[in-house]
């Protein structure tokens, strides 16, 4: 009896999983395999991928930091390079939701060692971007920065994650 009690908890957990892995939607699927690719272009520095895989009008790149008002901008490749940005950061927690038709919500953070020239310090933001399907092709439109430093206004707790 215990046996099939287990059978059936584990078949209604892992079904419950399917089926919120299977919402996901076709944009929502498309727009977290071009964010993996955006950003393993960063880490290993492929700065090309990188500037074509933003909007090629241009961008909106805003840090909480006071910076609100950072112009649109069009970065290249060479830009990017220029930038001197290295170290190991990685995605985690990325979320992505369809708000429209061609455009797409994701939230993660990014954490790891940031590096600039001879300086490096850890480094734990959360982040915001707007992807967008340009000539067929999901690309990056905004991105917001913003601190997560421990001991802000919200001690994180797993209830943040339910749905």
């Amino acid at each position: 009896m215990k046996k099939t009690i287990f059978i059936c908890l584990l078949t209604l957990i892992c079904s419950s999983t399917i089926s919120k892995i299977s919402a996901q939607t076709k944009a929502e699927k498309e727009v977290s395999i071009a964010f993996e690719k955006y950003f393993d272009a960063r880490k290993v520095q492929d700065w090309n991928t990188v500037a074509e895989m933003e909007s090629s009008s241009g961008t909106y790149n805003t840090n909480s930091d006071g910076s609100f008002h950072k112009p649109f901008s069009k970065i290249s490749a060479d830009q990017w390079k220029a930038s001197g940005q290295s170290g190991t950061l990685d995605t985690y927690y990325a979320e992505f939701c369809e708000i429209s038709k061609g455009v797409v919500y994701v939230r993660f953070y990014y954490e790891g060692i940031a590096a600039n020239e001879s300086q490096s310090q850890n480094y734990r933001t959360r982040v915001t971007q707007n992807w967008i399907k340009e000539n067929g092709n999901w690309v990056l439109k905004t991105q917001h920065y913003s601190p997560a430093e421990y001991g802000g206004v919200h001690i994180t707790n797993s209830s943040d994650f339910d749905n």
